[in-house]
Formats: C-alpha cells, structure tokens, sequence
C-alpha cells in the first residue's frame, strides 16, 4: 500500500517563532555577578555541599573551555579559579522568565504566547508583518531586546509549525541565532538528519527500534511504510510518519506530540537506595505526585510506566516498562500496584539511583468508571480530590503518607523546594 500524499497548502502555514534562552540558568547566574554570560565559566550546581550533586546548567565558556555540560557531578568539575560555582535559585529563574513573558507581549497578544518550559517558549507572529515586517525581523527585534534589556542571550527558530519551529531552533538557530524552515525545505532541511535522536521527540529508545527496521535518517522515517508503522508503533507510528515530513496540527499550547499528553515525575535520589523496601516508599510517594498531577487537570489514564535506574556504582543500567490497564486512573493507590509489579518482575537486586513515573494514554476524568467488584472506588477517587484541596491550601506537607517520615522518604525534603531546588 502507497503512503497518502501530503498536501501541505491543506495545512496551516503560520509564522511560529520558538524563543529559547541559551543556557538560561547559567546566563541569569552570569548576569546577577555583574559577568559576560558568554564568556564566563559557570557551573549551576543543584547543592555545593554534595560532591555527587547535579550540574543543571554550563554556560558555552564552560562547555568549550572544560567539556562541562548539563548532567555532570561537582566533583568532576575541576579546581580551576576561572570557574565560578552557583547553586541553583529557581526563585529568580522564574521571575526573570515572567519579565521575558511581558516582553513577549509588546510584539503579540497573551493568547499568542505559549511558555514551554522556563526558557523556552512559542509565539505566534502570523499577522504582524505591518508592525514588525517578516517573522525574521520579528525574531531578530526580540533577541535585541532581551539583549538590551536583561543582557540574555537567545536564539530562535521559525517554522510554520510548532514542531518544525521546534525543530529549526534545535538543528539550526542554535548555531546561527535566527532560522526559518519553511514547507518547502522540508527534503533539503529535514530529511538528511541522522542520527535520529536528533530529531526532537525520538530518544535514544525509539532510535533503536526504527534503526533495527533499517531507518537511520529523518528522510527514512518519511517514506517508510506508514501502515507498517502504524502497525508496529500504533498512534505513535502515525505521529512519528507526519512529524517526519514536517506535520503538525497542533493549536499554540497544545503538546508537539498531540495525543501523547502523560502526567509523570522523575527524580534523582539524593543518595543512593540498596534496599528494595525504601524504593519501594519512594516509589509509592512519587505515584501520590503524579496521580495528583492528573487529577489537577480533571483527567486519567491507562498507562502506567515505571522506570529505575541503577547507581553507577553497581554499574549503570537499569529498566523502563509500562502496562496498561483496563480502566483509567487517577488513583493513587491503583497506580502504584501497577508500579509494583513492574518493580518486582523486572528489578536486578542494584541499588537504585534514579526513578521516573508516568501516566499516559489520558481520557477525560469523566470517562472512569466504577467497577461491581470495587464499590469504593468512587470514595477512593474522591479523597484524592480532597487531599489536593488541604494540600494546595496549607502547603505540600501539609498532608503526608507514613513513608514520607521514615529516612526513605524523599516527599518532606522535596516540599520546601521550588522547581526541583532550592530556592534562593
């Protein structure tokens, strides 16, 4: 079976810019003490008094100059006096990102504005050429103005589309400051990519996969069979044919990865965890954040995925499953039993160093049904709702299960940060 032609004048063709501010945590560092963030060595650092803490964030000066890169530990970094040492204040971070936002709005309406991340966000410029002219004189007025304004650096992609925006900014106007990819550029642009964990939203996982069936380059991936895909990867196989060929239908705001919306966390232990039992108490607090996660956005899923990884130490490694369920969840208990059979079917006897958690395959809260065998379900479902109110209103610790209080527990410690951290 032929793949269905694409024709991209039936799709939207708007002028999408996708603003992304380079090393943002380092730079703001930079800025606050009075120094180049260009040329300064700075290392962001999650805690200064733990040798095998994080580095969160490298100004370039620091990734040229040491090959210091996000993911680093402390210790690695050398003793070097031209090298200053900061520790991450996400207080800051978001204040800065709020008066970047409000920049934002001199060129284009709030409903216009889409913040990403922190430093990354999409704005959508179709119509303003009679104010500002063409999206890249657009693109180039905003990255003098935060230069001017808060001595940040930026770069920013363009594209008709929030994925090929996206994309630009990755490949393309990381390097040169300001990039457009239009439809029309796709085979010349996009196609050669490879390896294909270039391409924004496959990792190193999926690279795999699509390697083993002989797809080594973005191109590949456009032109393979898409009922093949759809057969192997299902709605994903469809997603990754279109976002291959440049297609995206998404609505500003909306995920990139349309229908791939999940609710999940993952954390680095503060130390390293040889007992199952503490993982175990971990794992449990960490099922109660996503299903309250999910519930603040009146949703469930059927999708619970566990993923561990092992400590260095033991040599690296470790696992990433996910099983389904019949009927969709926000309840925590429900997600954790799945979470647990996944741990003792698949754990190796390591000692863990890092835990992720999702939900995905999301429906409407709505759609949860109650089961004969399971009468208190909908009290179950219920008290979750409420447990959110009392914390939302008196503080994350406000409410806490037994776990939380034994040396396991990483919930009391994580309540008092901002962002993952400290803040300053």
């Amino acid at each position: 079976m032929t793949n269905p032609s694409i024709d991209y004048n039936s799709f939207p063709d708007r002028k999408i810019l996708c603003v992304d501010m380079k090393s943002f945590y380092a730079s703001c560092a930079a800025i606050s003490m009075g120094l180049d963030p260009l040329t300064s060595h700075i290392a962001v650092v999650a805690d200064l008094n733990r040798p095998g803490s994080v580095v969160l964030a490298a100004s370039p000066a620091l990734k040229k100059d040491f090959n210091i890169r996000t993911g680093n530990r402390l210790f690695e970094i050398p003793d070097d006096p031209r090298i200053h040492l900061v520790s991450a204040q996400m207080r800051m971070y978001l204040q800065v990102s709020t008066e970047i936002t409000r920049l934002f709005h001199r060129f284009v309406p709030k409903e216009a504005i889409h913040t990403y991340s922190v430093d990354e966000s999409f704005l959508d410029v179709t119509g303003t050429e009679k104010l500002w002219g063409d999206a890249e004189e657009v693109a180039r007025r905003i990255r003098k103005e935060l230069l001017e304004t808060f001595q940040l650096p930026c770069a920013i992609g363009i594209g008709p589309n929030m994925l090929m925006s996206k994309l630009c900014l990755d490949l393309e106007a990381k390097k040169y400051g300001v990039a457009e990819w239009t439809y029309d550029q796709i085979p010349e642009k996009l196609w050669p990519v490879a390896p294909l964990r270039e391409m924004w939203g496959i990792g190193s996982r999926m690279e795999k996969r699509l390697n083993r069936l002989g797809i080594t380059t973005v191109g590949q991936l456009a032109k393979f069979p898409l009922e093949q895909l759809e057969k192997i990867f299902g709605v994903m196989g469809n997603q990754l044919f279109y976002h291959a060929n440049g297609v995206d239908l998404s609505e500003l705001g909306a995920p990139i990865m349309e229908g791939q919306i999940s609710f999940g966390k993952s954390q680095i232990l503060m130390r390293d965890y040889p007992d199952p039992e503490e993982v175990r108490y971990v794992i449990l607090e960490m099922c109660e954040e996503v299903a309250k996660r999910t519930r603040a956005n009146h949703k469930a899923g059927r999708t619970i995925s566990l993923g561990i990884g092992y400590s260095k130490d033991d040599g690296g490694g470790g696992f990433h499953r996910s099983q389904s369920i019949d009927i969709p969840t926000n309840i925590t208990t429900e997600i954790y039993d799945v979470c647990i059979q996944l741990f003792n079917q698949f754990y190796e006897q390591k000692t863990v160093r890092k835990i992720s958690i999702a939900l995905s395959n999301i429906t409407e809260d709505e759609g949860m049904q109650l089961s004969l065998f399971e009468p208190e379900r909908d009290k179950k479902r219920d008290l979750g709702y409420v447990m959110d109110e009392i914390r939302d209103k008196y503080g994350k610790d406000a409410l806490l299960r037994a776990v939380s209080y034994t040396k396991a527990g990483t919930a009391k410690h994580r309540s008092k940060l901002v962002g993952g951290h400290y803040a300053e």
